[in-house]
């Protein structure tokens, strides 16, 4: 069947298939959160730099510098302002990007905040055959091993591209949480053609990205942007869940916007029961498996 036809031409089974792929499962939301907290604040943090220059096929040195700026002005900036606000975060790191500035990993690990894997070179995993897209997997995880002396548990997908071939491979690799998908405001399981596979999954929306704000071509005000994340962080906190919050250091690093990144930290620091989680402690608190 030709991919030109239009949905209302196609058949049930069709849509059905379509749909049916990657779907969220039961919440994962506790009833009560550990520790007396009411509500969490995960930040996770893409550090692509040059990779996504690499990765468009368009590495010219205007694309490369402003990778370099992630690294060099945007990464301790953020830095500096979770230290100071006591805030802990996931630093998402492709292989390249961690063995271009390995000191930078060694600088957020050694911080306390977690590291998490996406990809080898900003490749779409799920459009790669499986031997391929192991390869590349267990590179990517050996790399921020080798680095930070720890395996990552967490993972996102370039794009969000995220299949049920891809996320079995996560789950056999041993990841216990993937933060690819927003089907929900709050952690859930993830089914792949109906079956749970045992990995939590943390939202990520573009909502509360800053790619969708701040990317080329799409200059949002610094002013609307930090209303929007507000208004989600309070809502997240009314309602005893969680606020996921997706930044890039290229982007917020930059001098008219870091303040969004500082507004939202004294905010959450002001707001009773509210506490800073990574992705994996927020899965340890939905019960993943094998999370310490």
């Amino acid at each position: 069947m030709a991919e030109s036809e239009p949905a209302w031409s196609w058949p049930e089974e069709k849509w059905q298939s379509a749909v049916a792929g990657l779907r969220a499962g039961r919440s994962l939301k506790p009833k009560k959160w550990k520790g007396g907290a009411r509500a969490l604040m995960a930040l996770g943090f893409d550090c692509t730099h040059e990779v996504a220059a690499l990765t468009d096929g368009a590495p010219t040195s205007v694309r490369l510098a402003e990778g370099q700026y992630a690294s060099r002005q945007g990464l301790p900036r953020i830095l500096r302002l979770l230290k100071a606000h006591g805030a802990q975060a996931t630093f998402f790191y492709p292989a390249v990007s961690a063995m271009m500035t390995p000191e930078d990993v060694k600088l957020v690990a050694g911080a306390g905040h977690e590291v998490a894997a996406c990809s080898w070179i900003g490749e779409d995993l799920g459009l790669l055959d499986h031997d391929t897209a192991q390869g590349l997997l267990a590179g990517c995880c050996d790399t921020l091993e080798r680095i930070t002396g720890a395996r990552p548990r967490g993972f996102r997908a370039t794009g969000g591209a995220l299949t049920p071939a891809l996320a079995r491979q996560l789950r056999d690799n041993g990841f216990i949480w993937d933060a690819s998908l927003g089907a929900d405001d709050d952690p859930h399981e993830l089914l792949a053609d109906g079956e749970p596979l045992g990995l939590v999954e943390i939202p990520h929306g573009r909502t509360c990205d800053d790619l969708a704000y701040f990317a080329a071509g799409q200059p949002g005000a610094p002013e609307t942007v930090f209303d929007i994340f507000r208004r989600e962080m309070e809502m997240a906190y009314e309602e005893g869940g969680v606020f996921t919050l997706t930044l890039h250091p290229d982007l917020i690093g930059k001098r008219s916007r870091i303040w969004i990144l500082e507004e939202l930290l004294k905010i959450a620091r002001t707001l009773p029961g509210m506490r800073f989680s990574t992705h994996g402690e927020l899965a340890a608190a939905c019960g993943a498996r094998g999370a310490a």
